[in-house]
């Protein structure tokens, strides 16, 4: 009995120590943290006005004015989070320059031969000609990964593509991203932020290209011969589709859904000469709240946000001049107990355990039930043949399952589609 209390003690010391916010063991500066110091806080950030938004459900946004970089309110700026479609703006600011619109390329069976099942699709037939331009109409305005996947070949194939954006992220100091895939469809460890999306968004703004396809809304797609069939985009805010009115000055930009994402939206609006930008991330309620809430927090900025404070700012990428700055601390394992996405092994930066009181709980919970695992063994080497021990799996700390690796995130789901609505996953 001594020796388990020695134990307990040491492991009770030890895991309260690791248990504590990293402001209380690291010390951290706006020097050191990217976006500034404030932005690694969990909850509302906001400083110098009120009047924001009562209906945010959003697991993280971000709301960024685009010329100054300022961020005016944020929630969980850094949270790691799955990012579905709205990645393939990052696709876009590493690939797009490197092809001229007019190139045009005859698709082979190969270039497709890598698209996930249930991907969503704009139509790209082999055997097809096209110019870089129609491809690249497919992807902004269908969310097309058939698209994605054959301006990737283009590049020299998947595996360098993903390695050409997870640089291009680092050079924008966007370091909550771990790239997978270039379509942004669901894999294992691929994670992004709104503060990340934001960024992606804002540097992308900045070539012609880029901000005119984000903001086309229909286009005439090839169907072989000289045949032609018409897209539209999906930004509902930008066509007003699935009853929503769309937003006076939107620009863009993008948007996303996966089952296991939820719908991610990064959108552009511009009104009295300002720009801003806004990121939502994973609303609990259906398809439509991604761009309600969106067009809310823009509202919000064009209105009272005008008095805001900077509470962070949008980073300047390395090859511009930017000064570097370090991650934000992780919070992988208190998200996954609350019932969030955890970011999965491959993410770009370690995590803590925990973070705060609720994670020193589970921890001493965790060393008490290895006290009495002990306990319990000891009194069974004792007791007499026959007696039996009850499974320590009914345990309520293993009941929580708050350590598990997250399952594999395969499952067949349009990127842009809403979870509710019919036909969602845009195959033509």
């Amino acid at each position: 009995m001594r020796e388990c209390s020695r134990l307990s003690r040491r492991a009770v010391l030890g895991l309260t120590a690791a248990a504590l916010p990293l402001s209380a063991s690291t010390p951290a500066s706006a020097a050191t943290v990217i976006g500034g110091e404030q932005l690694a806080r969990t909850g509302v950030q906001v400083r110098g006005a009120s009047g924001l938004p009562e209906k945010l459900t959003a697991r993280s946004w971000l709301i960024a004015d685009c010329a100054s970089g300022e961020v005016l309110a944020a929630f969980n700026a850094h949270r790691r989070l799955p990012p579905a479609s709205t990645l393939k703006m990052l696709f876009a600011d590493t690939v797009l320059k490197k092809f001229d619109r007019t190139e045009r390329y005859t698709v082979k069976d190969s270039d497709l031969a890598d698209v996930p099942a249930g991907s969503s699709l704009v139509g790209v037939k082999p055997g097809i000609t096209y110019t870089v331009e129609q491809l690249w109409q497919g992807v902004f305005l269908r969310s097309g990964n058939d698209a994605v996947h054959v301006l990737a070949h283009m590049n020299g194939g998947i595996a360098g593509t993903v390695a050409e954006m997870q640089a291009k992220a680092e050079d924008l100091q966007a370091l909550d991203t771990h790239v997978v895939s270039p379509d942004g469809f669901d894999h294992p460890g691929q994670i992004s932020s709104a503060y990340d999306l934001t960024l992606f968004a804002r540097h992308g703004l900045k070539n012609a290209d880029f901000r005119g396809y984000c903001g086309t809304r229909t286009a005439d797609f090839p169907a072989g011969g000289r045949k032609t069939f018409q897209i539209q985009n999906t930004d509902r805010l930008l066509t007003g589709a699935w009853g929503l009115r769309t937003y006076d000055g939107l620009i863009g930009v993008k948007n996303g859904y996966t089952s296991h994402a939820g719908n991610t939206f990064t959108g552009a609006a511009t009104r009295g000469g300002r720009t801003l930008l806004v990121t939502v991330m994973h609303p609990a309620e259906g398809s439509n709240a991604v761009y309600e809430q969106t067009a809310a927090l823009l509202d919000w900025g064009f209105g009272p946000g005008r008095s805001a404070r900077a509470v962070g700012t949008l980073v300047d990428p390395l090859s511009e001049g930017g000064a570097k700055a370090g991650p934000a601390p992780a919070r992988n394992a208190a998200q996954a107990a609350a019932g969030a996405p955890s970011s999965g092994s491959g993410g770009p930066s370690p995590g803590r355990l925990v973070e705060g009181a609720a994670g020193t709980a589970l921890l001493l919970a965790a060393a008490g039930a290895v006290v009495v695992k002990r306990r319990r063994r000891a009194a069974a080497a004792a007791a007499p043949a026959g007696t039996s021990e009850r499974s320590e799996r009914s345990g309520a700390f293993e009941r929580s399952g708050a350590f598990e690796r997250p399952e594999a995130f395969d499952r067949p789901d349009g990127d842009d589609a809403g979870a509710t609505e019919p036909g969602g996953r845009h195959r033509r």
